[in-house]
């Protein structure tokens, strides 16, 4: 018998190829099996007819196994492999590009396949994301194991708010014959994002982790703000109320390669090193950003647990795009967690983490001319922060209930706090937990958060939990006031961008943690309702209050200040009209009605303090 182990795909014998059976049916004999076959009705007139012994032979009498030459269903560009035999006889084909194999031509409805209807056997084209392409990863380039992934984005962020604004010590307000603190809050914010993702991978695609990959994402950047108050794009007034900006940024770069497999089970580890993106926990409550690191990770009882051991370079972030620049921010961080599935409950994960920040001595004013590093407050004099976090969490589901749940303890020192005017030791904690629960087409939600305060500025004790640069998915996330916006507050902001911790540092981006703060009591309540399966309706309501307030006192120079900060309510949708994310469109609609602390902090000379309003939509298109 011939080697079939290269034969890819057989075609039927000709149609004239008849085949005889030498071998006499029960109750026949030879004689009477050849004339069966003879006179069988499926048989074509002048077929020549073969004995078996025939087609066993080491040369047939003609060839009836041939390549397949018609073309792959998707856009397969060129085979990157090149030949190394010839087909020698008719036992076997060898087609060596496993992955280029073609397939008949077939138009089920007989519709000549339109766009936008899903059918089997739709022929690719380059510009397809949806159906196969060399250029999205289902063909490799080079060789059998070589692939590309050319991703390109657009992300479109349309955004209106009120946020308090101070007026400047110069003028009282853009209007003249007015003596207000706080001026006009509305602001209007366009954000545009434009990416091209470059990705080379080396493996067997998603059947186990890749041997080695390459990764380069540029990113351009446009962005403009409007305000209606002097002194906000600019501590120059002359600046005016408006700002335009770009920017450019090598936001992802990275060579990845596997360093080892153990176990029958694909268990393996890998190292990492460039700038990346890495979120340490499931919420991305301390520690969620794009930067330059080096990572190790893996998996271990047939990928039942997962590990990360990183160490961060923070590169400094523009400002005004939020993207990395090629600078050194002098801030390291170390992080380690290992995660285990199905632990104690089937679908619940469980995991413990320990991140150590270390973030250098610097005086940095941000592009606009503000001062970013130390924060403009109290004695603004460079110092250093060193901080342990050691954390456990836990995401998945129990039976019915999706449960999700984080404590954290941070220790360690700061040599000069700004706030409280001498050296700290760092003692605060954080703890977060969400419960929900599916009926049919709604999710029902409850979740609380807590972050604790500083009670005393000045007894060498900072007890305000504040994080390294988080970015949390809870409590409404990115619909939520509280978290979407940055509210300003003398120099350093209350709250900053995307974050639950009022910490009061000049910015999440670009300032140093700051463990002198009030700390935070949060509870949500919330449903989410999937309208249509393109469709989606999230609604949330959280209650604020400060857990202390004798930093803000001191701050503000106040002799009380109530714990009540407000309700934050917040409603949006998720629209994905190809059921896919290359077309992802969210809009939503919050405010915060301020409660008594936040009108003790923000009251007008004159009136009182009105609800703060926020809109946006944001456009992601991905090909």
């Amino acid at each position: 018998m011939k080697d079939l182990s290269q034969l890819s795909f057989l075609q039927p014998p000709n149609p004239g190829l008849q085949f005889r059976s030498t071998a006499p049916l029960a109750g026949q004999g030879a004689a009477s099996a050849e004339a069966t076959a003879e006179n069988n009705p499926l048989r074509e007139p002048g077929a020549k007819t073969y004995q078996m012994r025939d087609l066993l032979a080491d040369e047939p009498p003609e060839p009836w196994v041939r390549p397949f030459r018609e073309p792959t269903i998707g856009y397969a560009g060129r085979s990157g492999v090149t030949p190394t035999e010839r087909q020698r006889d008719s036992h076997f084909v060898p087609v060596e590009d496993r992955w280029r194999l073609g397939f008949p031509a077939w138009d089920r409805d007989g519709g000549g396949h339109p766009v936008g209807k899903d059918a089997p056997f739709t022929p690719g084209r380059w510009f397809d994301p949806f159906n196969q392409s060399v250029i999205k990863g289902d063909y490799p380039i080079v060789g059998q194991h070589t692939f590309m992934t050319l991703t390109a984005s657009s992300d479109t962020l349309l955004e209106g708010r009120q946020i308090p604004t101070g007026t400047t010590a110069f003028e009282s307000t853009r209007g003249s014959n007015q003596s207000e603190f706080f001026g006009k809050p509305n602001q209007f914010l366009l954000q545009q994002n434009t990416s091209v993702s470059f990705n080379l991978l080396h493996g067997d695609a998603a059947f186990k982790p890749a041997d080695w990959q390459i990764r380069l994402t540029p990113v351009f950047n446009d962005n403009y703000l409007a305000v209606q108050e002097l002194g906000v794009v600019s501590p120059n007034v002359q600046n005016g109320t408006t700002r335009s900006r770009n920017f450019v940024a090598l936001q992802e770069w990275f060579f990845e390669s596997k360093i080892a497999d153990y176990g029958p089970n694909y268990d393996f580890a890998s190292v990492r090193a460039g700038s990346q993106a890495f979120t340490s926990d499931f919420r991305g409550f301390v520690f969620s950003d794009v930067n330059r690191m080096v990572r190790l990770f893996g998996t271990r009882f047939a990928n039942r647990d997962q590990f990360n051991l990183i160490w961060v370079d923070q590169t400094e972030k523009d400002t005004d795009s939020f993207l990395n620049t090629f600078k050194n921010r002098h801030e390291n961080t170390v992080i380690a967690n290992y995660y285990r599935q199905d632990f104690i409950f089937p679908g619940y994960t469980t995991q413990l983490s320990m991140h150590y920040n270390r973030d250098g001595p610097s005086l940095v004013y941000d592009n606009n001319g503000f001062l970013a590093r130390p924060d403009p407050v109290g004695v603004y004099s460079p110092h250093q922060v060193q901080a342990c976090y050691l954390g456990w969490a836990g995401d998945g589901h129990v039976n019915r209930f999706n449960l999700t749940h984080q404590f954290y303890y941070v220790t360690g020192y700061d040599n000069l706090n700004p706030l409280a005017g001498r050296s700290q030791v760092i003692d605060a904690y954080m703890a977060a937990a969400e419960l929900s629960y599916d009926a049919d087409w709604a999710r029902f939600r409850t979740s609380f958060f807590f972050s604790s305060g500083d009670g005393n500025p000045r007894d060498g004790k900072a007890q305000g939990f504040d994080t390294i640069f988080d970015n949390p998915q809870f409590a409404g996330g990115q619909f939520s006031y509280w978290q979407r916006q940055t509210i300003p507050l003398q120099g350093v902001n209350l709250t900053n961008r995307m974050s639950l911790v009022p910490d009061l540092r000049s910015s999440k981006f670009q300032g140093q943690s700051n463990f002198v703060n009030p700390g935070l009591y949060l509870f949500n309540l919330g449903v989410d309702f999937s309208l249509t399966a393109k469709l989606k309706l999230i609604n949330n309501c959280n209650f604020l209050w400060f857990d202390r307030t004798q930093v803000l006192q001191q701050f503000v120079f106040l002799n009380t200040i109530h714990k009540q900060i407000g309700a934050d309510l917040s409603s949006g949708l998720e629209f994905r009209p190809f059921l896919d994310n290359n077309v992802v469109i969210i809009g939503g609609v919050s405010g915060l009605l301020p409660g008594r602390g936040f009108n003790d902090l923000y009251t007008p000379l004159n009136g009182h303090v009105s609800a703060l309003f926020a809109g946006f939509m944001n456009i992601a298109l991905t090909f």
